[in-house]
Order: structure tokens, then C-alpha cells, then sequence
């Protein structure tokens, strides 16, 4: 019997994989699709996971480059910029990575621990037992497995088989068109990178330019054909026939009052060019039902503004990993499973709070106008532009892991541990996912030693924080601090067998 089968290969599934497979487990992955899809749904990664990331050693993987991830010193909200230059501890990191290498990259580390993953398998059925769930395919084949998680996004087919709701709102008067283009060498600002636009001015990179008539994004990815966006409110259906690039040209033409000229991209295909019409943002009700669980967009579905997609799925798929492995394990302890569904499910909410709230702003309308004034000069202050940037990049998160030192609950904080063979990134010690006990104080082993076979123990001085010591789940997040230099062992016994289960005879 197969312990976990996770039902789709896109990047949650997979970071999913690679997380139960860290753990010592094995699931199967399985996807419809025969081959990976060559469409680009995301271009990039903003927010925590970047540093998630990091802590598992695929953000070189990713990225090329040896140094730790930096964060952004400016992003935007709602098409209004945000200036986190003056940001103390800036939490908002991006990712300028298109999914189809995040999920060839996850893959790759799928396959090196030993993941199976079928194409070409649709399920089309599933019925639970006590001890298991049985699942059948759509070419007359089936298995049995211990859980079944749907990976398997917006439409997934586990969410309904498992007859689990997905209440929320749809609206149908947005079209969002996309394109990667060729643009004439001499329409592009040398200065800004840009694109100059006769009768308007630059339309600048990587910034939301609203008007009263849409949104235009210029997105010139250095590693590819660059990528224009935008967004209308159009009073009449739009056709059902193929997006064009003439049709690109006219809604550029509409929301910024001129004509850029446009080419087919260089280079081989394929090339995005995709219309959206509409959208949705639904939740869940929940993320369990017996040996079913949800993950991604399968359990929550909102506008791509900012970018928290990826964001929000890969941060799931952390956190159910070594729930999950727990249970397989058998030393999970009563309840913890169900703590997935009661710490992500309101992540996702605030995260349809944030897009929705964006979309807000990037309307059409004078009304609309003065309201982004009136929030440009919030978002000025530095305070401001600290609690929104928490917001976007999920930093203010804090989960409810019980009494202790103020870090409880909270994502860990980027410690460097320095002992014998000099300073340690905390990022170097999370790459196996296991929990761990950073002990700045030297006095905690005996404490810990009835969890060693599931804690990991690292003893030196900690740099970054203000704890003395701090027991890390492994999804990063703090589940004892301490600031004294006498910690209090009793306090640490509790979160261990809170967290990772009975002591050992």
C-alpha cells in the first residue's frame, strides 16, 4: 500500500513530495497530464517562501548564485508603489523565476530522494475506508493509499470527489490579457528599461501602471521574450475567439491612450498569449476530510496581484509535510494533523484579504482615484509600508504553538549558530526538514535527549535574535524561545511533546 499519493505534479505537489520524502517517507505523485505543461502560469516567487527556500537549499538550486536571498527594496500594492527602503528587517523577498524551472528544479529533487512520479494518470474516483483510501483512475486502473492529498489546483477533482465546498465569490467583468512580444530596440528607455510611449511618456518595468481606463505591466525578464500585461473592465462580453497579439496592441492602445508596437516574440515557442475573463476567490471549507487533504490552489483560489500564489501553496506543502510524515510514523500527537487546516486556512484568508483589497484599488473610476491618493500617502510612512510589506510576504503570520517567550509562533528569525568551526546560517541546518533545537545556553541536551531520535540538537552562540535558545518546528516556525540564561527546561519538555510527541522510554 502506498503511504501518501499526491494527485498533481505542479510546484506545491512536488515541494510537497520532496517534504514527506525528507522525512522518510515515499509517496507516488500522479498528474493527468502526459508530459510537464510548457505554459508559464507564474513568473516568479515573492514573499517568505523565498527564504523557505533557502532553508532547503533550493534557492541556489533556483538561482545560480551561492549568497543568501536579499530583500526587495521596493515592490507595489495595489499598483501604487511601495518604498521599503526605509523597512528595519524587511521581510519582502522576490524570485524572478518562471514556474516551469521551479517546477523542473522540484522535480529534480523529487526524483534525487527517491519520489515516483506517474503521468498520464486522471483519477476519477475515490472511496475511503478506516485505514485507508482506494482511488481509481480514468484508464480502469486503481490503488489504494494511506492519504490522498489533492495538489491538483483551481477545478481539483479530489475537492469534489471528497464533496468538499468551495464557497466564494466569482466576478466576470475583468479581462486580463497576456504576451510575451518583441518590442523595436528603439521604443525602450535606456535609462529605466522601459518602454517610450509617444503621447503617454515610459511605461516603467515591473511596475503597475494604472489609468482611468485599466493596467498596463511591462515585465522585461532578462532570460526571455519580455511579457506586457493588462487589465480592463470592459462593458461588453469580450469574444470567445483565440487572443491575438493585435488584440494585445488594441487594449494597450485603450488603457494608456496610445499604440506601442508590437512583434512576435524572438526565439522558439512557446510564447505566452492568453486571455483571462473574470476571476475567483473561494476557500475551502475545509482542508480534511478523514484521509483526504487539500493543498494549493485545490483548497483556495484568489487574483494573482502581488504574487502570493506560489507563496501561499509552497508554504502549505511545508507544513503538511511533516505533519503528515508524524502520522505515518506514528509519533504524531493527538490533534496535530488537524493543525494544518487551523494555521493555513487563515493564511489563505488573509490572503484574499490583501488581493482583493488591491483589486479594489487598480479599478476604474475618479472615486477609485481618490482613494489610491488618499492610501499613496498611508503607504509613505514607513510604518505603513513595514505592516503591508508583512502582509504580501505572509511575514506577519503567527501561529497560536502555546506559552512562551514572545518568538513563540512566529517564523524563525534568520539566527547564525557560532561554534567551534565558526558561524552557521540557520538556513545550512533546515535543508532535512527535521525539528530542531538551537541552544545558545549549553544546559538543554539532557532536557532534549528523550526527542533526539526526532530533534536534531545544534549548541553554540546565537547571533540574529535576542533567544537564548529556540526549539524550531520544521516548517521554521518557533515553538519554545527562551531569553534567559537559565531556560526553562520544564517549558521545553511541554513544546516537545506538544509538537513532536511522547518522550522515548
Amino acid at each position: 500500500m502506498i503511504d501518501v499519493l499526491v494527485v498533481g505534479a505542479g510546484p506545491n505537489g512536488l515541494m510537497l513530495a520532496g517534504e514527506l520524502a525528507l522525512a522518510g517517507i515515499r509517496p507516488v505523485v500522479c498528474d493527468r497530464l502526459v508530459e510537464p505543461t510548457t505554459e508559464n502560469r507564474a513568473n516568479g516567487l515573492v514573499g517568505q517562501v523565498v527564504r523557505m527556500l533557502d532553508r532547503r537549499g533550493l534557492y541556489q538550486r533556483l538561482t545560480g548564485d551561492a549568497a543568501p536571498p536579499r530583500p526587495a527594496p521596493r515592490f507595489v500594492f495595489g499598483a501604487l508603489p511601495l518604498d521599503l527602503s526605509g523597512v528595519a528587517d524587511n521581510p519582502l523577498h522576490g524570485l524572478a523565476v518562471p514556474q516551469r524551472q521551479i517546477e523542473r528544479v522540484l522535480a529534480e529533487r523529487a526524483a534525487e530522494l527517491g519520489v515516483r512520479i506517474r503521468r498520464g494518470h486522471e483519477v476519477t474516483a475515490l472511496r475511503q475506508r478506516d485505514d485507508a483510501v482506494e482511488v481509481g483512475f480514468a484508464d480502469g486502473t486503481s490503488l489504494t493509499c494511506r492519504y490522498l492529498v489533492g495538489a491538483d489546483g483551481g477545478h481539483s477533482t479530489v475537492r469534489k470527489l471528497a464533496a468538499i465546498g468551495f464557497p466564494g465569490v466569482t466576478t466576470d467583468r475583468s479581462v486580463s490579457r497576456t504576451a510575451q512580444v518583441g518590442v523595436p530596440a528603439e521604443s525602450i528607455d535606456p535609462a529605466t528599461g522601459g518602454i517610450r510611449v509617444p503621447g503617454h511618456g515610459v511605461v516603467p518595468p515591473f511596475h503597475h501602471t494604472r489609468t482611468e481606463r485599466g493596467l498596463i505591466v511591462w515585465a522585461p525578464f532578462p532570460d526571455r521574450p519580455p511579457l506586457v500585461s493588462t487589465t480592463e473592465w470592459p462593458d461588453e462580453p469580450e469574444a470567445s475567439t483565440p487572443m491575438t497579439l493585435a488584440e494585445m496592441r488594441a487594449s494597450i492602445a485603450r488603457v494608456i491612450g496610445a499604440e506601442v508596437p508590437l512583434a512576435p516574440p524572438a526565439g522558439a515557442g512557446p510564447h505566452v498569449l492568453r486571455r483571462l475573463v473574470g476571476g475567483n476567490t473561494r476557500l475551502a471549507e475545509r482542508y480534511r476530510d478523514g484521509r483526504v487533504l487539500l493543498l494549493g490552489d485545490a483548497a483556495h483560489v484568489h487574483s494573482a496581484i502581488g504574487g502570493p500564489g506560489l507563496n501561499l501553496g509552497l508554504q502549505d506543502a511545508v507544513n503538511l509535510g511533516w505533519k503528515l510524515a508524524a502520522r505515518l510514523h506514528g509519533w504524531a500527537p493527538d490533534g496535530l494533523l488537524d493543525t494544518y487546516e487551523t494555521e493555513r486556512r487563515p493564511a489563505a484568508r488573509r490572503v484574499t484579504v490583501s488581493t482583493q483589497a488591491q483589486s479594489a484599488l487598480i479599478a476604474p473610476g475618479s472615486e477609485v482615484t481618490a482613494l489610491r491618493e488618499l492610501v499613496a500617502e498611508l503607504l509613505a510612512r514607513p510604518e505603513n509600508a513595514a505592516h503591508v510589506a508583512a502582509l504580501m510576504a505572509g511575514a506577519d503570520v503567527r501561529y497560536d504553538l502555546g506559552p512562551g517567550a514572545p518568538p513563540v509562533g512566529s517564523w524563525a528569525p534568520d539566527v547564525q549558530v557560532h561554534g567551534d568551526a565558526g558561524p552557521v546560517r540557520l538556513a545550512e541546518l533546515t535543508r532535512e526538514a527535521r525539528p530542531l533545537l538551537l541552544d545558545g545556553t549549553g544546559a538543554l541536551a539532557d532536557a532534549a535527549g528523550p526527542w533526539r531520535d526526532r530533534v536534531d540538537l545544534v549548541t553554540g552562540r546565537l547571533g540574529g535574535t535576542t533567544s537564548t535558545a529556540l526549539l524550531l518546528r520544521p516548517d521554521c516556525y518557533v515553538a519554545w524561545a527562551s531569553t534567559a540564561g537559565d531556560p526553562d527546561r520544564d517549558g521545553l519538555r511541554a513544546a516537545l511533546g506538544r509538537w513532536f510527541g511522547r518522550p522515548r522510554d
